[in-house]
């Protein structure tokens, strides 16, 4: 059976590298990611488990044979919150010891490495997936200019051989929500019924950097003003194609040159959007797209679209997602729902290999990636004992 206490005490103590007030400095291949990995696969070979890292810095705790995978990552946010992705890693150690304990099922477990994007995000299940290689993960830069490259050195005679995913039936990853919805219901446990897609590009518009005393409002082709118009025209269009789970956001904008005095020539911007509908991606793309001809054409700006990103969105499997589900009744009567991840998990990437499947706990005033992230204990502990009914283990 699992030991709350055991599982709340191994919490906590993770918490404790890179802690920094109530959240935690952990970002992948620092100092402190090292520690707790190094903490962890300690934990695992205590547990039963054989501890391996990969080429990466993923680390698996490894039952005998054929096992149910559980996990989700432990590194953070450059100033992030104790529970996003530790939850599900320490959750999957307590199920796992405690089914070891027990004497089955077998359950592995998995900590995934840059699951926040330090290199790209969840980096480390993308490459374990196939969905990038070493060489090209390798390639990618950190914004202080540092090669992923580099940074593995930070695992120096750590790494081990490869693990072979086919030894894994499928995976369920807990998480906390990151969002309001759990919270504000006054609900226990969130069935995640799939994952949405996104997709992303860096756009560039460029007008005539001049004199911001002396170039009149109607001559200036002032790029900050073009993106100004793009955000408020797409704003209004998307409402005709988008539902209540749609997002859009603009972000990471660099003005230049990014002087008071000086009508800004270019400015460089992401844009993201995610929706759990392909379809729908296409079209919100279709109008993102004609929203910036319009607005460059309209104010004399070139515009430049980089490289689509993006992931599809993902299903869960439905045999693991019943299994949850009767857990959750079990655990949470009436305190539960179905509801989609508008976050992206290393689940996500797993799905290329295997079933997947995932839960949620409420985050308190929905609040994550943040020092101020947190779930009442009680929760925590019901999304440990739903995982545990799931992977057939007595909870």
């Amino acid at each position: 059976m699992v030991d709350a206490s055991r599982f709340l005490s191994d919490l906590h103590h993770l918490r404790s590298f890179g802690a920094h007030g109530t959240g935690v400095i952990r970002p992948a291949y620092s100092n402190a990611d090292i520690a707790a990995r190094d903490w962890l696969a300690r934990r695992m070979e205590e547990a039963g488990l054989i501890a391996r890292f990969d080429a990466m810095g993923n680390l698996f705790g490894l039952a005998d044979g054929p096992s149910l995978l559980l996990g989700s990552h432990s590194d953070t946010q450059p100033t992030g919150g104790w529970l996003d992705g530790a939850l599900g890693v320490i959750a999957a150690l307590e199920v796992a010891r405690a089914a070891r304990e027990a004497g089955g099922p077998a359950i592995s477990v998995v900590s995934f490495q840059d699951e926040e994007g330090r290199f790209g995000g969840t980096t480390g299940s993308a490459l374990w997936s196939g969905l990038m290689t070493l060489a090209e993960a390798d390639a990618a830069k950190d914004t202080n200019g540092i090669t992923l490259a580099d940074a593995r050195h930070a695992l120096g005679g750590r790494v081990g051989a490869n693990v072979d995913p086919a030894q894994f039936s499928g995976f369920i990853e807990l998480h906390i929500e990151q969002g309001p919805s759990l919270d504000v219901a006054g609900e226990q446990i969130g069935v995640v019924t799939d994952i949405v897609g996104y997709r992303q590009y860096t756009v560039t518009l460029t007008g005539q950097q001049n004199h911001a005393g002396t170039t009149p409002m109607a001559l200036r082709r002032d790029a900050f003003q073009g993106l100004s118009a793009f955000n408020t025209r797409l704003n209004d269009r998307m409402r005709n194609v988008v539902t209540p789970q749609s997002v859009w956001t603009i972000g990471h904008v660099a003005v230049a040159p990014n002087a008071s005095s000086i009508v800004p020539g270019q400015v460089r911007f992401s844009m993201q959007w995610r929706d759990g509908n392909s379809d729908r991606l296409d079209r919100m793309q279709a109008m993102i797209e004609t929203a910036l001809a319009e607005v460059a054409s309209e104010m004399g700006l070139g515009l430049e679209i980089g490289p689509l990103l993006g992931l599809a969105p993902v299903a869960m499997d439905p045999a693991l997602r019943a299994r949850l589900e009767g857990a959750a009744q079990d655990v949470a009567p009436g305190r539960w729902r179905q509801m989609p991840s508008g976050a992206l998990h290393d689940a996500t990437n797993v799905a290329r290999l295997m079933p997947v499947a995932m839960l949620f706990v409420p985050s308190i005033g929905g609040i994550s990636h943040a020092f101020e992230e947190d779930t009442a204990e009680d929760d925590l502990v019901a999304g440990l004992r739903v995982l545990a009914r799931a992977a057939g283990v007595s909870a």
